[in-house]
């Protein structure tokens, strides 16, 4: 049985994406898991990390099924048939590296019409967790890259998971979208009490090594206060700054297998990733 991690911070550019990227890697990778991740955010920068641009675009253009047929359940009628055809797992699920039996890594991309699904605020919330219990028994592992927003995506991803984590960068303002999410996690637990979803922890993200600014430090303590009193984990290891990181994202290769990434900015993110797979009990 897998387990279901929702990374999600309603504030924008707090690097959720590439750690999403990243830790996915090292979970199949270094870990030897099985690994899902799924792209919730209609931006579908995950699934360009993971795919390429060009494999990305050649993808979409040759229709194959996407996260927004998920929420659909359903794909369109066809002429032999003339009734539409229920969704296959093995429709929407991409195989991004199949190393053995006990290693892999697979992605549910996403497109940009899955804003189409925040227009229509029909009752979808429940389609993505009956999707991903299909299939759950394949992986020891599902990540999923939420939007900054809440939406019914947000629900879907609740739904979905066991636990949720949120990566901060520590900046200005860097708290702003930390009370919305205390709002909205503790909406979701009283409209589903039966539901256990638990806080893994507030990952920091690009933190200065040295010569730590003023406001870097401040926001570090100000999330830290934050998260102390909504009884929140903060992990001691931190993803520091490096342009690494947005380099090895382009090239589609994760921090380890990037190109001239210095030996203790790789070791530092060993450490955050095996910080956060302890955590959600995935090893």
């Amino acid at each position: 049985m897998s387990v279901t991690v929702s990374l999600i911070n309603m504030k924008g550019g707090v690097g959720k994406t590439t750690l999403a990227f990243n830790l996915a890697w090292y979970a199949a990778w270094k870990a030897n898991l099985r690994v899902l991740v799924v792209d919730l955010d209609p931006q579908s920068n995950l699934s360009q990390y993971f795919m390429g641009a060009q494999k990305y675009l050649e993808y979409l253009e040759a229709g194959k099924a996407t996260v927004v047929e998920v929420f659909e359940q359903f794909s369109a009628a066809k002429a032999g048939s003339g009734s539409p055809t229920p969704l296959e797992p093995s429709d929407v699920i991409h195989e991004l590296r199949n190393w053995d039996d006990d290693s892999l890594l697979h992605l549910v991309p996403a497109r940009l019409e899955l804003a189409w699904t925040l227009k229509n605020p029909t009752e979808k919330s429940q389609l993505l967790p009956q999707f991903l219990s299909k299939v759950s028994d394949n992986y020891d592992l599902i990540l999923i890259d939420c939007a900054p927003t809440e939406s019914i995506l947000t629900t879907a991803a609740y739904r979905s998971s066991r636990y949720v984590a949120v990566p901060v960068r520590p900046e200005f303002l860097a708290t702003i979208g930390l009370p919305l999410l205390a709002r909205s996690l503790a909406e979701f637990k009283m409209m589903h009490q039966d539901q256990d979803l638990d806080m893994a922890g507030i990952v920091f993200n690009g933190l200065r090594r040295t010569n730590t600014p003023p406001e870097q430090t401040k926001s570090i303590a100000d999330v830290s206060s934050l998260a102390a009193t909504h009884g929140w984990p903060v992990f001691s290891e931190v993803a520091h700054h490096s342009d690494s990181y947005p380099a090895g994202s382009r090239q589609g290769d994760p921090i380890f297998m990037t190109n001239y990434a210095r030996d203790y900015v790789k070791g530092e993110f060993n450490k955050v990733a095996k910080k956060f797979l302890e955590a959600v009990g995935a090893i």
